[in-house]
């Protein structure tokens, strides 16, 4: 029996019903109900009905804060408070007639910023190029067949075949498992695996609770097994929580 450490209460909206308003509460239903509703079978989508679906709900990526340019990124150098001071501190050496200090603090802060500035663009264009050279790959059914598609592609309906090693793309509902076991400490926090099966839970089952699901993020530890995808990318569990944590940024001590 798994361990739970700390588990992450659904949001309203995951235990009520999907962001997109398409199901409700999908870890309480029948497979075979599930199938019904997303037009989808044992078997997977057809590859037209894939790329319908995902022209309708778009790629399945975690929504992301919009790209800063070259221009923002220098001018965000100038936002922290230290900045500002100094700053300030340039603009009273000047009314005050100091100008030999007004002039080394405004070689400090340029030094700075162009500095900072360069340690964060080079950080961001390096992580742009890992990430666009390292592409998640995963198997489903399409047209009765497996295909290895990038994962960014997974629309809800597509069957996934699960196995050891495998990442889990989306969210999804079990529909076959052979001791099928998947470890979700990335997200709720469990120490040990937890057995996966297709039988239906109640509709007030926490994330953790949901044994007959598998999320966004977590992998396959061992066994084998088809997950019928229900949410992709910003619907998912980690999606509503970055969604959360955008919304509410943690404060730094400075601003404490």
């Amino acid at each position: 029996m798994a361990t739970t450490n700390k588990a992450i209460s659904p949001t309203k909206g995951q235990s009520d019903t999907s962001v997109n308003g398409i199901l409700k509460a999908y870890w309480s239903q029948k497979p075979d109900a599930l199938m019904k509703s997303l037009a989808s079978s044992s078997n997977g989508l057809s590859q037209v009905d894939a790329e319908r679906k995902l022209a309708q709900v778009g790629h399945n990526v975690l929504t992301t804060k919009s790209e800063v340019t070259a221009l923002g990124l220098f001018l965000n150098q100038f936002k922290s408070p230290i900045m500002l001071i100094l700053i300030f501190a340039i603009i009273a050496s000047a009314l005050l007639g100091d100008l030999a200090d007004a002039v080394i603090i405004t070689l400090i802060v340029l030094g700075s910023a162009v500095l900072s500035f360069i340690q964060e663009y080079s950080a961001g264009t390096a992580a742009q190029k890992l990430k666009q050279q390292i592409t998640i790959q995963t198997t489903v059914l399409r047209d009765s067949q497996p295909k290895t598609i990038p994962a960014d592609e997974v629309v809800p309906g597509d069957v996934v075949l699960l196995q050891a090693g495998s990442l889990i793309p989306a969210d999804g509902a079990i529909l076959e498992a052979k001791d099928l076991f998947v470890s979700q400490a990335v997200l709720t926090g469990e120490t040990f695996p937890v057995e996966k099966t297709a039988s239906p839970v109640l509709v007030e089952a926490s994330l953790s609770a949901r044994t007959n699901t598998v999320i966004m993020g977590t992998n396959v530890r061992s066994g084998s097994g088809t997950a019928l995808i229900v949410e992709t990318g910003k619907s998912t569990a980690f999606g509503q929580i970055a969604d959360r944590l955008r919304l509410r940024p943690p404060e730094t001590e400075f601003e404490r």
